[in-house]
Parts: C-alpha cells; sequence; structure tokens
C-alpha cells in the first residue's frame, strides 16, 4: 500500500470512528433520559409518562442496530488494528450495554402501570431517587470515559459501583421489613423490590461499560475481580418464602 493510499485509510477510519463516537453519545443520552423518565414516572404514578418509556425503548433498539451495521462496515472495509480495533469492539460493547440498560428502564416503566399513588412509601420513594442518581451518575462517568479516553475515570467508576450495591441493599431491607409489617402490601412492594434490582443492574452494565473503555485505552483489564457490596440473596429467599 502506498503512503497516499495509507493516508487515506487512515483519515477514513478516523472519520468512522468519530461518527461511531457520535452515534454512542447520541444513544447514550437518550438512555439517560429514559432512566430519568422511568424514575419520576415510578415516584408520581405517571402512567402516562411510563408508556412513553416502553414505547422510547423502540428507538435505542434502532440506535444499537445502526451501531452495529457501522460498526461492523468500519472493521470489514478498514481492518484497524491494535488500538484502532479495541476501540470499534469498545462501540459494539458499548452499545449493547447502553442497549439493556434500556431495557432497565423500559422493565421499571412497565412496573407503573401496576402500582397506585398509595403503593410507593415516602421513604422508598426517596431510597429510589437516590440510588437512581447514583447509577445514572456513575453512567455518565462511564460515557465521559469513553468520549475522552480517560481509562482512570473509568477504573474509578468500577469501584464507586459498590455505592450503588449498598445502597440497593438497605433499600431491599427497607422494603422487605415494610412488607414484613403490612402483609397486604407484599404485592406491590414485590414490584418495588423489582424496580431497585433493575436500577441496581443499571449500575453494572455502566461498569461493564467503563471496564471495556478501560481495555480500549490500555489494552489490558482491570485488575481483580470487580467487589460486590450486594448481600440480599438470604433476604430474597426470605421474600420469596413471605410471598
Amino acid at each position: 500500500m502506498s503512503l497516499a493510499a495509507s493516508e487515506h485509510t487512515t483519515k477514513a477510519f478516523d472519520f468512522d470512528l468519530q461518527e461511531l463516537k457520535c452515534m454512542v453519545a447520541e444513544m447514550g443520552g437518550h438512555v439517560e433520559k429514559q432512566l430519568l423518565s422511568a424514575i419520576d414516572s415510578l415516584i408520581n404514578n405517571d402512567k402516562e409518562q411510563g408508556q412513553k418509556v416502553v414505547l422510547g425503548d423502540v428507538m435505542l433498539d434502532t440506535l444499537q442496530h445502526n451501531i452495529e451495521h457501522k460498526a461492523i462496515a468500519t472493521i470489514a472495509t478498514r481492518q484497524p488494528m491494535a488500538v484502532d480495533l479495541r476501540e470499534v469492539v469498545a462501540v459494539l460493547r458499548i452499545s449493547s450495554d447502553l442497549e439493556r440498560i434500556g431495557d432497565l428502564a423500559k422493565n421499571i416503566a412497565k412496573r407503573v402501570s401496576a402500582l397506585s399513588q398509595d403503593d410507593v412509601p415516602r421513604q422508598a420513594r426517596r431510597g429510589l431517587n437516590h440510588i437512581m442518581s447514583l447509577a445514572i451518575s456513575l453512567l455518565t462517568d462511564a460515557l465521559d470515559s469513553f468520549a475522552g479516553g480517560d481509562s482512570s475515570k473509568a477504573a474509578s467508576v468500577r469501584s464507586r459501583d459498590n455505592d450503588v450495591d449498598l445502597m440497593y441493599t438497605s433499600l431491599f431491607r427497607e422494603l422487605l421489613t415494610y412488607m414484613m409489617e403490612d402483609p397486604g402490601t407484599v404485592a406491590s412492594g414485590v414490584h418495588l423490590v423489582f424496580c431497585a434490582k433493575n436500577i441496581e443492574r443499571v449500575g453494572d452494565h455502566a461498569t461493564n461499560i467503563a471496564e471495556s473503555v478501560y481495555y480500549m485505552v490500555e489494552g489490558r483489564t482491570l485488575p481483580d475481580e470487580r467487589p460486590k457490596a450486594d448481600s440480599t440473596s438470604l433476604m430474597r429467599f426470605m421474600l420469596a418464602a413471605a410471598h
């Protein structure tokens, strides 16, 4: 390949990569809006808003499909290697995690129709709002680390996922106590537990994105297994038995 042809290929790849990053940023922005709308619909028992979140998930599926198509075409035509290839693979992984986060927002919104305003205690509203704020903060920082190629910020996202796990465990205990004190609240309480778990999973997918960014930049994975502070396994068994 001549020097001129090589420079052309490099410029073409850079253009494709920039387009892919813009597509990921668009998808990430839409996911964040879906999460905010989902928690608002849950806390305010806004069934109409919840339905909009459910319908809005179609756009995320389309965006992911477009990113996958563009990324695969880029690999096939530009044949990137080393860090260039890692960047395209990171785009594929990140878009997949964003699509799954969108599904979690949709799952939360779907449960709004099964609840009434009185089914969400004030304390639980604060807890759900808090854990969602933590999860969205992780997602925002993970996406920022991708946009800036910042492996340090990516590493910090993974370490902060523990905060989401601890908040989820606290909220789970609170909801379990709520249900045990009043068996009539079990049905609504189970819905809220699943909503809280979906938010906790948002933190996990944000951490996946951060880990993809770290590998993209450094060419190696983060050391050791990701720490988890979710200790609700036994409590979930107790909840199932009570239900």
